[in-house]
């Protein structure tokens, strides 16, 4: 395998099995190396998923994620729009931490998979509820 094939093999995955460290600290990755991956709580306790990523297509950056939650609040699966500065990556787990109170997340407003916040018909801020929690990215 050249050396091309391989660093398309390694950005595609988010890893680089040629070296422990070369991808550490973790910078950037795919969003298809995002979507699945495990949210958990601060106490490393399942919550959801990441369902979507959503991009900002004027200003060229991600408006939002969304997390699927269920299964725990007294309902069922929910949608939730969170902004990407909510969560923090934990790559040795390969997960997002969401550092917020159970309670935080009851009070959050949600959505089912047929009503999505901001399409291109209408705006919705995410942020508002979040804001506590928004802030620099930095990983684990």
């Amino acid at each position: 395998m050249n050396t091309e094939t391989n660093l398309n093999k390694e950005n595609i995955s988010g890893t680089n099995p040629s070296d422990a460290n070369a991808n550490t600290p973790v910078r950037v990755l795919t969003a298809t190396s995002i979507i699945g991956d495990n949210v958990e709580n601060k106490h490393g306790e399942s919550w959801g998923e990441i369902k979507d990523i959503m991009l900002n297509m004027q200003e060229g950056r991600i408006e939002y994620l969304i997390i699927e939650f269920g299964g725990f609040l007294g309902f069922g699966k929910k949608l939730f729009a969170l902004p990407f500065s909510v969560l923090k990556l934990n790559a040795e787990k390969k997960c997002f931490v969401l550092g917020i109170d159970k309670e935080f997340l009851e009070k959050a407003p949600g959505f089912d998979q047929d009503h999505w916040p901001e399409t291109n018909s209408h705006y919705a801020d995410v942020s508002t509820h979040w804001a506590p929690y928004i802030q620099p990215y930095t990983p684990f």
